[in-house]
């Protein structure tokens, strides 16, 4: 019996007629079934974005060969990548282990399809969670005077691990301009749901103390305008009077980490397409 193997296939161009028609043709030329598709035609952007799960006797070379033609015809920007490989991920921390744990525990029992070769943290304090999962962690101090040496260090880290996304689980610290630029669309952060009424610190006793009802989280992919990139996952729960101030606490990191890990796996999928300012989210 002829083993398979599977694939996902993401293209983005500008939308026109027959466009689905040539990509199927290219899928069958390369003996592939069709496993999961989904498309979406932006009103916005006037942009096509696509999404197929295929199972091949073929390898990547011939399916990159099928698809080739169709690609420079219409001009798409497309991606074929292995099903079964993890995504290459550096997560960076501080001293807050909640969203870090939550993606080392899935990454650990396969529900997360990355593999994390290094963490990096500008403190020591999660080291030991570090060291349980059995995961490199690098220390990289930063200071006002140190901050370019820091991150061109973690560039480096970036290239030597052969790095595909960077994950922001809780760093607090604000990155250059430069940095984000670098690290465009492969890197996403997780942040409270109240910007801009609470910002600075502790947050969640500002809505505590002003009697809000909702409370939540915003996964977003990095950029220089700092918390807004383009919005891959949001999640709220509701709150009450009963509610103390570190139980909203609490409850908002079981929503940070759930919603981070959210967004990762979505990505590492190859779920999440950009439009521009906004994503396309095939979940």
């Amino acid at each position: 019996m002829t083993s398979t193997q599977n694939f996902i296939v993401t293209l983005s161009c500008a939308d026109r007629p027959g466009i689905v028609h040539a990509v199927s043709g290219a899928l069958l030329q390369a003996g592939c079934n069709i496993t999961e598709s989904q498309q979406f035609e932006s009103p916005e952007s006037g942009a096509f974005f696509m999404r197929v799960a295929v199972s091949t006797p073929e390898g990547e070379d011939a399916l990159n060969a099928a698809l080739a033609p169709v690609s420079r015809e219409f001009r798409m920007n497309l991606g074929v990548y292995a099903e079964d490989r993890p995504l290459r991920t550096l997560i960076m921390c501080s001293k807050e282990g909640h969203a870090l744990n939550a993606l080392l525990f899935q990454q650990r029992t396969g529900t997360l399809p990355i593999e994390v070769p290094v963490i990096v943290s500008n403190h020591l304090d999660l080291k030991p969670m570090a060291d349980f999962y059995g995961v490199p962690f690098v220390h990289i101090p930063v200071t006002p005077a140190t901050k370019a040496d820091a991150e061109a260090r973690l560039l480096e880290l970036v290239a030597a691990h052969d790095i595909e996304l960077v994950v922001l689980a809780r760093y607090m610290q604000i990155l250059s301009d430069d940095l984000c630029r670098s690290l465009q669309g492969r890197a996403i952060n997780i942040h409270h749901s109240f910007l801009p009424s609470f910002k600075g610190a502790r947050p969640y006793h500002q809505a505590y103390a002003r009697g809000v009802k909702l409370i939540g989280a915003t996964a977003h992919y990095v950029t220089a305008d700092l918390d807004e990139g383009p919005i891959i996952e949001q999640e709220v729960i509701r709150v009450n009077h009963a509610r103390t101030a570190e139980q909203f606490v609490a409850m908002g990191r079981d929503v940070e980490a759930r919603t981070l890990a959210h967004a990762v796996q979505w990505h590492a999928q190859r779920r999440v397409l950009l439009d521009g300012h906004r994503t396309v989210v095939f979940n």
